[in-house]
């Protein structure tokens, strides 16, 4: 049975101190006994403090939002995958839309990072997606499809075995708009198909795909019951601590 990961994505939100309380409020109120793995993918700030006060506690981990894909060096402003795994915690988020929209990350790029991540026994959750002219536009499979080929088909079938994927339909982050769980499902055989044809079916039923876009208490459940959705990376949802958990506890 594949197993279930609801990670939340905080992005460039909360100060320390409002880290520190929403990520404790988060492990006061879960029970320890969620059907799906919890992660907080929190700013570089709150990496240390997060893996001493909840790291391993009820099963919650902590995840970073980014490394480079550079080991080390005259880089400034960079954090490597090295550093992230110094402070305690064991997940990276990589190749966020944001990420790369904003910041024009690459599949190249990405796939650098995976391999940084991976060295340093980094879980990485690999985020793909495609923007809303790709959608109108009926290509959508073939444009997700290209991310996950340029930045993980180099990989072993055993580094293939350590990563989450999430989907991300760009045009429903943020937007209000949601894909339909119809469409999510849709996608997620398809990744699930795509990776097979390169790592084989057992690895690709053993990966666990996420869906990521404006999933909420209310539309949860109905996405997660798609039979390839997994579980969420879930954005401006896992601000809020029983509405993140209402999610978690959607299974």
């Amino acid at each position: 049975m594949r197993k279930k990961i609801v990670a939340g994505n905080w992005k460039m939100n909360n100060d320390l101190e409002a880290g520190k309380k929403l990520a404790q409020e988060v492990l006061d109120k879960a029970t320890g006994n969620e059907e799906a793995q919890i992660v907080l993918g929190t700013p570089f700030i709150h990496l240390t403090a997060l893996a001493e006060s909840v790291v391993g506690k009820k099963g919650i981990e902590v995840a970073a939002q980014n490394c480079s894909d550079k080991a080390a060096g005259a880089y400034t402003g960079e954090t490597s995958a090295e550093m992230i795994k110094s402070t305690g915690v064991n997940y990276v988020i990589l190749g966020h839309s944001e990420r790369r929209e904003y910041f024009n990350e690459t599949n190249e790029q990405l796939a650098a990072k995976l391999d940084l991540a991976l060295v340093n026994n980094l879980t990485p959750i690999f985020c793909c997606g495609e923007p809303l002219e790709i959608r109108e536009a009926d290509t959508q499979y073939d444009y997700v499809k290209k991310q996950l080929t340029e930045s993980l088909f180099h990989l072993s079938v055993e580094d293939f075995a350590k990563i989450s994927i999430a989907y991300e339909p760009i045009w429903a982050i943020g937007t209000g708009k949601t894909a339909t769980a119809a469409q999510a499902q849709e996608m997620h055989a398809e990744l699930r198909s795509h990776l097979a044809s390169k790592f084989g079916q057992e690895a690709a039923d053993a990966c666990p795909i996420l869906y990521g876009g404006s999933c909420k208490p209310s539309n949860a459940k109905e996405i997660f019951e798609g039979v390839d959705v997994d579980g969420g990376l879930i954005g401006g949802a896992s601000l809020d601590a029983d509405d993140f958990l209402a999610i978690v506890n959607s299974f």
